[in-house]
């Protein structure tokens, strides 16, 4: 099997539609297939990881805490955008899983690294 290098670029906020939670199974699923993944939250992505999300008032389950299990899977190349993580308040120790801060122009080397890139 042909392993691809895939960059997954979450850019939604967790709830409210299905793009965070379907790209998270995505990974998973990718995963299994020992895929060469990588991980970056940009814009509201960021809040995916977000600790301590309560989802009892819209009436779902939360899944911040799946990210975390990540490393079990050999998805370890997780980083999130540093404006993004300011723009809305967070720091390293509001998120659920150790990441690594990038720059925007380090995202955009990064992408340009990918044999594939997919957008949730």
């Amino acid at each position: 099997m042909d392993v691809k290098k895939i960059l997954h670029v979450m850019r939604h906020a967790p709830h409210g539609t299905v793009y965070t939670y379907e790209g998270l199974e995505m990974i998973l699923i990718m995963a299994a297939y020992e895929q060469d993944l990588t991980v970056v939250f940009i814009g509201d992505g960021v809040y995916a990881l977000k600790k301590e999300q309560d989802t009892s008032e819209i009436g779902i389950k939360g899944y911040a805490r799946t990210f975390s299990a990540l490393g079990d899977y050999d998805v370890e190349k997780l980083y999130v955008d540093r404006i993004s993580l300011e723009e809305r308040g967070l720091t390293l120790d509001d998120l659920v899983v150790g990441a690594e801060v990038l720059e925007s122009a380090e995202i955009g080397r990064l992408m340009k690294e990918q044999d594939v890139i997919i957008h949730h």
